[in-house]
């Protein structure tokens, strides 16, 4: 079985203090103001506020539908996964 290398843009995730600057460097790169992501993601600009810097907590489904809408995917697996091991912690970028 071959190992594949993990690419270097895949982060490890492991608070919401982590989440939300990965969430709103991905919104700039696209040059969308935090109210016009909302709107096109369905969800309220208080809520994309509260993601993007980490505070209160945010239902799955519209963390999901957040992620989509900006082409962000969220992946899981054991921490023990080579790939998981690979992968950068935010703060290591």
């Amino acid at each position: 079985m071959t190992q594949t290398s993990l690419p270097s843009d895949l982060l490890r995730i492991s608070s919401p203090t982590d989440l939300g600057p990965v969430i709103r460097a991905r919104r700039r790169e696209q040059s969308l103001r935090i109210d016009d992501a909302a709107s096109l993601s369905g969800v309220s600009v208080d809520l994309l506020s509260r993601l993007e810097n980490g505070k209160g907590s945010v239902r799955v489904d519209k963390l999901l539908t957040v992620l989509d809408s900006l082409g962000l995917a969220l992946m899981l697996g054991p921490k023990s996964h080579p790939m998981m091991q690979s992968a950068s912690i935010d703060g290591d970028r």
